[in-house]
């Protein structure tokens, strides 16, 4: 019987995430203590929204309607922006490492109000279920409170 190195390497993965930090455990089973593989920073989370606004879209009168309005095209907020890019920038690394073959499978910590982005994020670049999922805001706690909110989940 032969056996993959690569294959006997893989983890399993942990994100832990808000809108503003993300850290990535890795762990040999889906239970065990987790080693701190990746963090990750959002700078621009932490900003105010008139901080975000580099250039506000005009203003212009309507030559027949309502009067004004804005000519920017507003899809999202700034804050939610950001978020859901950063939330990108976690999917795609998981993404890429599920597709590489380093990570097994993964389970998913986020804070409430980022878990919906991070979730559809990692749906578009993984078509990868996480094998857990837990919506608390924990990011800033340490590697042994984590393994116990896996353990209780």
């Amino acid at each position: 019987m032969q056996t993959n190195l690569a294959l006997a390497s893989k983890t399993f993965w942990v994100v832990v995430a808000d809108e503003a930090a993300a850290v990535i455990y890795s762990q040999d089973r889906r239970s065990g203590p987790l080693t701190p593989l990746l963090t990750f920073e959002n700078a621009d989370a932490r900003k105010h929204t008139g901080e975000l606004l580099a250039d506000k879209g005009g203003r212009s009168f309507d030559s027949h309607g309502q009067g004004r309005h804005t000519l920017a095209k507003e899809k999202a907020g700034p804050k939610r922006h950001v978020a859901m890019v950063f939330a990108k920038d976690i999917a795609e690394l998981v993404g890429r490492a599920l597709h590489d073959g380093s990570c097994r499978g993964y389970a998913l910590i986020a804070a409430p109000r980022f878990l919906g982005l991070l979730r559809d994020s990692l749906a578009v670049a993984t078509h990868v279920e996480p094998y857990l999922e837990i919506d608390k805001d924990v990011v800033a706690k340490d590697a042994k409170f984590v393994e116990d909110l896996l353990t209780a989940g």
